[in-house]
């Protein structure tokens, strides 16, 4: 696993991580099993700058960054193209800025009486042994928007910083503090366009740097990304097109790489494997990651791919994903509870027509679903959250079929104990007590949630990639400058019904990247039937996960009754909680690696003075 660690403070026991290497010129970091060229540090006396990832940012530029680092002016450290972690030291002031969308997260804690940071919870929780935090875990689980309990991470001890804050150590102390505005300023469609394609064209340029290419090949957005690479110079260009998908990614793929100069295209067939939940009963073969990952459901379905990959590849490149592109291009109807909250009636009516023609339903229902939600803020949703928590366990609809929620309340948290419930009730009671600056919008909060559960999937299927094929997966998308752009339009502009992934068509119409018919196509692909194949056919490895043996049984995260009854469902054709078992078989899965796989973490080098 690639992780960064650092220590703040003077310490009699020199610590450092397993085979980890020093950052040049900062001050006790260390990264574990990052490429040196990934690891970039300029420093000027007292004042030092350090990036990890993939950093667009020229030497000189980073130079030129000094003097914000010498006044305080970390956002301006987050500004340029890619994805990666910042260290930044002026004397006795320390700053550690992750990433946007949770791809870098920064933990901390205390140990022999200084602070230490790292992008790896678990690697902190292994200084001394501490636990899994069980309510966090439960607040995973039934809740799945990582920022819920703040500074809470899922192991005990070690705290989190949230997303758009930064860590910040001096004498006084170590706080987080915010970089990133709560809530982005509105900038029309038409003018963000531009601002769009831009950073896109930035993203993608940023990891085009002599190393193989390749790149998912299906939808508009990872279209987008493998023309724009094509640009560049050859790419390998990859669709799965599993006869059981019954999508048209494989056509217009093929249509793509004919028209488009430098694409090379291999569809990746399905097999009887490439389904849901495939090889979860031999864990051993999936890699151990931070968090519970979704990947871990889907691991079968990635191999193909990077395999085919791999086998036109002379040598590990890297692989571009359309990863997050729905989450920052489009919207989901949720933005309707905003348009009601801000008196935008007709604007609401307007959207909940198309939106009801889309669902074949009424508008009248789709904005009763909004409704609720535009009556309350975040806080507030929390505590009523904590209340039907302590309330009777509801009868199982499908989550579409609910009032929509700044934190919707997952099928997950209907299987826990009730014990496990109310301490999770407590922990949110507590989390609206102490929200701070909390958006106003719906829209604002959600999207910035599914960024940071993207980010932090994406992470382990990159990790996958790394360990198992050497292959470098990036996804543009979830970059900080890309996501700033794109969530600077109003979700109801960018979310509008009738118009599909309008933000993306205006930023590379006539820009000559993308063919027409790309712009214009109007269809997505969806994994449904591998995920009703995978639950049909792997339903005993799924009972025996979930069931007796389970740890989260074993912890009242889960009850075997309830999850039975829904596997049931599955293998009956019926309508079935898809997401809160995809939660919670991968944290099964995780919690089961840490009993037999955790890797060694640290190593002691000598017991001296060190700062």
């Amino acid at each position: 696993m690639r992780w960064s660690a650092g220590r703040y403070g003077t310490t009699e026991e020199a610590r450092c991580p397993r085979g980890g290497h020093p950052v040049p010129g900062v001050e006790a970091a260390w990264t574990a099993d990052w490429p040196a060229a990934r690891v970039r540090s300029v420093s000027d006396g007292p004042v030092s700058l350090a990036v990890i990832g993939d950093c667009g940012a020229a030497d000189d530029q980073l130079v030129s960054r000094l003097r914000a680092v010498r006044a305080g002016r970390w956002r301006e450290l987050t500004r340029w193209p890619g994805s990666y972690l910042v260290i930044a030291r002026d004397g006795a002031t320390l700053a550690v800025i992750g990433d946007l969308a949770g791809q870098h997260p920064v933990y901390w804690r205390s140990h022999g009486h200084v602070l230490w940071w790292a992008t790896s919870a678990l690697a902190l929780a292994a200084l001394d042994g501490a636990p899994v935090d069980p309510t966090a875990l439960a607040a995973h689980l039934a809740l799945a928007q990582p920022d819920v309990l703040g500074r809470r991470s899922l192991m005990r001890c070690v705290s989190r910083v949230p997303g758009g804050h930064l860590l910040l150590a001096d004498p006084s102390g170590a706080r987080t503090e915010r970089f990133e505005p709560a809530e982005y300023g509105s900038v029309e469609l038409p003018v963000a366009a531009a601002t769009v394609r831009a950073a896109l064209v930035e993203a993608v340029a940023a990891r085009c740097d002599g190393r193989p290419v390749s790149a998912d090949l299906a939808g508009l957005d990872s279209t987008t990304l493998a023309c724009l690479a094509a640009e560049r110079g050859p790419v390998t260009a990859v669709t799965f097109a599993d006869e059981r998908l019954r999508d048209d990614d494989l056509p217009y793929a093929k249509r793509t790489a004919a028209a488009v100069s430098g694409l090379t295209h291999h569809p990746v067939p399905g097999t009887a494997n490439t389904v849901y939940y495939d090889g979860l009963d031999d864990l051993d073969r999936l890699p151990v990651t931070d968090a519970p990952n979704a990947y871990a459901v889907t691991a079968s379905i990635k191999r193909a791919v990077l395999d085919t990959v791999a086998a036109h590849h002379p040598a590990p490149g890297l692989y571009l994903t359309g990863s997050a592109g729905d989450a920052v291009l489009s919207a989901p109807s949720s933005y309707l509870a905003d348009l009601l909250r801000e008196g935008q009636h007709r604007r609401a009516w307007s959207h909940a027509l198309g939106h009801a023609r889309l669902r074949h339903t009424s508008a009248w229902s789709v904005l009763g679903r909004a409704r609720p939600a535009s009556r309350t803020d975040l806080a507030d949703a929390w505590r009523q959250t904590a209340a039907e928590l302590r309330g009777p366990v509801r009868e199982w609809v499908p989550q579409a079929s609910r009032p929509l929620a700044w934190t919707p309340l997952l099928a997950t948290a209907d299987w826990m104990s009730p014990d496990v419930r109310h301490q999770l009730a407590a922990a949110l009671d507590t989390a609206a007590d102490q929200l701070p600056d909390a958006p106003a919008r719906l829209a604002a909060w959600s999207d910035r949630q599914d960024l940071a559960r993207l980010g932090a999937d994406t992470t382990g299927w990159r990790q996958l990639a790394a360990e198992q094929y050497g292959i470098a997966l990036v996804a543009p998308y979830l970059d900080n400058e890309v996501i700033r752009a794109c969530l600077a339009v109003p979700a109801d502009q960018r979310g509008a019904p009738g118009r599909y992934k309008p933000l993306l068509a205006k930023a590379f119409t006539g820009a000559g990247v993308l063919p027409d018919f790309v712009l214009a196509r109007t269809t997505k692909g969806g994994f449904n039937a591998l995920a009703y194949a995978g639950l049909r056919e792997n339903a005993p490895v799924l009972l025996d996960l979930l069931g007796q043996s389970s740890r989260l049984a074993a912890a009242g995260l889960v009850t075997e009754q309830p999850v039975a009854r829904m596997l049931q469902r599955a293998a009956a054709g019926q309508p079935t909680a898809q997401g809160a078992l995809h939660l919670a078989v991968a944290a099964e899965v995780w919690l089961r690696q840490l009993e037999t796989a955790a890797p060694a973490w640290w190593e002691v080098t000598s017991r001296v003075a060190a700062g």
